[in-house]
């Protein structure tokens, strides 16, 4: 599959590594980014990966897809540059936070056949999950080829509507700094008790990614697994009475729905500064 990144970033990278490992050549993929460093580190990992400092026809002609993959304050910019050229590729995708699909077939003078994803940072180690929403215009087989994309460093789950990618934003996009968060706070603990840094943060780690891998393979809740780690009387449930007794459960919802809140506001900030 023949792409075209517009922007050779961490998740540019990303993207083109998890497909490589997946069986594509890189001559199959073409980056145009101003940054000679980028350019060159992009060449050192993908020997015959197609660079280009500047967006031309011939960067994007015979692409079946075409990424924008900059900055959400560059994305307007990029759009407009790739304008001119939009209709020699069968769908764009976007994979910066807070751009609307209005917005962009705006910047792209017209141009309909757009689909939105938000991926997360674990996709930088194939690991991520990514909300996808297309526009009416894309059919099933271009939704197939960028839905495979994505899947080259996680999951994807397709949104029935463009605003539910602002709680994916909340969820999945944040997601990674939640986990972030209580490793720290586990970590810390952990020293506290009298661990060296290095056990704390093994003992952390290991018990974020057991406990993750237990839950992905049981069919029960989440809640029912807690319930059966806590015994009545036991270690287990005095810790969770001391989180109840901060509500930290209803704060914790309450984080993701503010999240979920500022990537919509950032979204309409955006748009009110279309033309």
């Amino acid at each position: 599959m023949n792409i075209t990144f517009i922007g050779g970033g961490n998740m540019a990278a990303a993207l083109i590594g998890g497909l490589v490992s997946g069986g594509a050549a890189a001559r199959d993929f073409r980056v145009v980014d101003p940054l000679a460093a980028q350019r060159d580190s992009l060449a050192a990992r993908f020997p015959g990966v197609g660079l280009f400092s500047e967006l031309t026809a011939g960067a994007v002609e015979g692409a079946e897809i075409a990424v924008l993959a900059v900055k959400p304050q560059q994305m307007r910019t990029a759009a407009e540059a790739l304008a001119p050229y939009a209709g020699l590729v069968p769908v764009i995708l976007t994979i910066a936070a807070g751009t609307r699909l209005a917005d962009l077939s705006l910047w792209l003078g017209g141009y309909p056949r757009l689909v939105r994803a938000m991926p997360n940072m674990p996709a930088l180690v194939g690991a991520g999950i990514s909300g996808l929403f297309a526009s009416l215009a894309v059919d099933a087989r271009n939704r197939r080829k960028v839905a495979r994309v994505l899947e080259a460093v996680g999951q994807v789950i397709w949104c029935e509507r463009e605003e539910l990618l602002d709680a994916i934003t909340g969820v999945s996009g944040s997601g990674p700094a939640y986990v972030f968060y209580f490793l720290e706070g586990l970590e810390e603990a952990a020293r506290d008790l009298g661990f060296n840094a290095a056990d704390a943060r093994t003992l952390a780690y290991a018990t974020f990614a057991g406990a993750t891998k237990l839950a992905q393979a049981s069919s029960e809740s989440s809640a029912t697994l807690r319930e059966r780690v806590t015994s009545k009387g036991g270690t287990t449930e005095r810790a969770l009475a001391e989180l109840d007794a901060g509500a930290v459960k209803r704060k914790f919802i309450a984080a993701v729905k503010a999240a979920a809140a500022r990537a919509r506001e950032l979204g309409e900030t955006v748009s009110a500064r279309s033309p």
